[in-house]
This record gives C-alpha cells, sequence and structure tokens, in this order.
C-alpha cells in the first residue's frame, strides 16, 4: 500500500513538472514591433486626452514626441502628427489650460517653448501629415491650419 501511495505521488509530481514547463513553452513572447505599436497606442490615448479633455497641449506635444521618437513606424502616425502639430500652434497662440511660464523654464525649454519655434514645428508637423499621409482623415483639417499660419503669397 505504501508503495503505491509513493508511486502515485511520484507520477503526480512528474506531470506537475511537465505541465510547469508546458505552459512555460506556451509563453508567448511578443515581437518588439507589437510592444512598440502597444506603448505608442498608449501615448496615442493619453495624447487625446491632454489634447481634447484637458486642452493640456504642453502634455499632448511631450507625449506624441516621444512616440514620434520611439516609433517613427507607428500605424496612426498621422494622429500624432496632428495632435503634435494643433498643439504647437495652439501653444505658441497661448490658448489651452496649461500656460508656459518661461520664468520656468531652462534655456533650451524656451528655446523649445518659444512661440516663433513653436510656430515652425506646427508647420512641419502639419506639413508632414499633409504630404506622407494623404489619406489621412486629418489631411484637410491640418491644410487649413497651414493656411492660416503661412498664408500663400
Amino acid at each position: 500500500m505504501k508503495k503505491a501511495i509513493i508511486i502515485f505521488s511520484l507520477i503526480i509530481a512528474v506531470f506537475s513538472v511537465s505541465a510547469a514547463a508546458q505552459k512555460e513553452k506556451e509563453k508567448v513572447v511578443l515581437p518588439l514591433d507589437q510592444i512598440l505599436e502597444a506603448d505608442a497606442k498608449h501615448n496615442l490615448n493619453v495624447a487625446w486626452q491632454y489634447f481634447k479633455l484637458k486642452k493640456a497641449y504642453q502634455a499632448a506635444l511631450m507625449r506624441t514626441e516621444e512616440t514620434l521618437a520611439a516609433h517613427p513606424t507607428f500605424s496612426k502616425i498621422d494622429e500624432i502628427l496632428y495632435i503634435s502639430g494643433m498643439s504647437s500652434y495652439y501653444l505658441a497662440n497661448g490658448k489651452g489650460k496649461q500656460k508656459i511660464n518661461p520664468e520656468m523654464l531652462n534655456d533650451d525649454e524656451k528655446e523649445r517653448f518659444a512661440p516663433k519655434r513653436l510656430i515652425e514645428d506646427a508647420v512641419a508637423f502639419l506639413g508632414t501629415l499633409v504630404e506622407e499621409h494623404p489619406d489621412s482623415k486629418y489631411r484637410k483639417k491640418a491644410e487649413k491650419y497651414l493656411k492660416l499660419i503661412k498664408p500663400e503669397k
């Protein structure tokens, strides 16, 4: 009887180890592109919230620039460019609930958030959107603001 219990215990132990090993093999390791895509989607969602709901254009711009740097091939890069361009435009014009206080900025940030630089950035972001993403649903809005920013002569 004792031998049967010991054998039964050993069989259960072997199957438990085998099952644990099988589960370990089944763990899927995601490719880097999928990880970057998921992170970029999260940043995009947060950026939209800052942009639309909170009118926190500096925060939206920081989120989108992080995505542009980390994942320039993001599937929704047109939205990132739109938020970046519009946030830059709005910040340059002093709009939104989040005001830039030059006294609180270091020299690099003062240059980065100077109205002239923000307008240049808005033109670059929106221009890239128009040129590289002609089928984007944000293209017409981008073109409209590009005409406002730098009217044709």
